[in-house]
């Protein structure tokens, strides 16, 4: 019998230490508690932690879409299918910073910037170091997802003010090849390495329902517990349907109390981590979502759009936390006279 309430001495409080060393097993013991058993465990660790009533609110843009030479079998902009995505060059750097500011102004505290890359040509990272240190400059933590990194790279994004490096795993390493064969695992958390070794923090998390078992979303959890660091920002993403791709054949939406449990799951293994729901909110309930910030989720990516799939409206988010009561840089949506009131004084 796996001791949980041992396996969880470390995690209950600030000055504990954070564990490295999670077993499948373990997660599996906690992932099947009972509900409100699991549920407590989790909102205790994080209120040890975090504000229990603030969620972070982030906003993506894709700098450059399409044409990717990778095969990942759920990816809208891979090169190798047929998805009906055109292909585009890098931005400007002056379209980049007028989004910035438009999200920063709707309340986003963080910018994420992706380009469909395998790797960034130096060229291109000189390009996309400006636009980091042009977000930068408008007061906003700034991330980028680029696909692989060498050392170099990752040094000279730190030097252009980089706080975040996004680079997933994506699914556990038994289910890895069957998603994707154009780049191992291992290529991946060698990048992950060069990212932690420049000083920059790591968002690593991946994608639930692409045919994977339980199993594998917490052997997902648990290689990202076991890294030598804990990222600093786990995001779960529900995969979004995409036309033409390979996962189609095998997806299959997640029962929702399935992703709270995971969500409970990975806030007891990383209690210092942020963990984010990323794409797929657009099929979550506001009952689903509540309950994903009971166990432990405290960041939301805000915008119509991520990257190339469907993402909540601005306001729907704003009034599902405003009647949580959870604080973020959204404002309460404006509804009725105080709407009328505010578009004649514009007018």
């Amino acid at each position: 019998m796996i001791d949980t309430e041992g396996a969880n001495r470390g995690s209950a409080g600030k000055s504990g230490p954070v564990r490295n060393d999670w077993t499948r097993a373990e997660a599996e013991v906690l992932y099947n508690l009972p509900f409100s058993d699991l549920m407590f465990r989790a909102q205790t660790i994080h209120r040890a932690h975090f504000d229990p009533n603030h969620i972070e609110t982030a906003s993506l843009l894709s700098i450059k879409t399409g044409g990717c030479p990778e095969d990942c079998g759920y990816c809208s902009q891979s090169a190798h299918y047929e998805t009906g995505l055109k292909a585009t060059r890098l931005m400007d750097k002056a379209d980049v910073i007028a989004t910035a500011q438009r999200a920063r102004d709707a309340g986003a505290e963080r910018f994420c910037m992706a380009a469909a890359w395998r790797n960034p040509k130096d060229r291109d990272l000189d390009q996309v170091c400006e636009m980091v240190s042009a977000v930068k400059g408008l007061g906003m933590e700034t991330c980028v997802t680029l696909g692989m990194l060498t050392p170099p790279q990752a040094t000279r994004l730190r030097e252009a003010g980089l706080d975040f490096y996004n680079h997933n795993v994506d699914t556990s390493p038994e289910h890895y090849d069957k998603i994707i064969t154009t780049r191992t695992l291992q290529d991946r958390i060698d990048t992950l390495g060069h990212v932690r070794e420049a000083g920059i923090k790591v968002c690593c998390g991946g994608i639930i329902g692409m045919g994977e078992r339980v199993t594998d979303r917490l052997g997902m959890l648990v290689l990202l517990a076991n890294m030598p660091a804990h990222p600093e920002s786990v995001p779960i993403n529900l995969w979004n349907e995409v036309k033409g791709v390979p996962v189609n054949d095998t997806a299959e939406r997640p029962d929702p109390i399935s992703v709270v449990r995971l969500v409970a799951v990975a806030r007891i293994l990383m209690p210092q981590s942020v963990v984010r729901l990323s794409a797929g909110r657009q099929y979550m309930t506001d009952e689903l979502q509540a309950l994903c910030f009971l166990a432990g989720a405290n960041s939301i990516f805000i915008g119509d759009v991520l990257l190339t799939t469907r993402n909540p409206q601005r306001d729907r988010d704003a009034d599902l936390l405003d009647r949580l009561g959870i604080n973020s840089g959204l404002e309460k949506p404006l509804v009725g006279a105080e709407k009328s009131k505010r578009v004649a004084r514009a007018g």
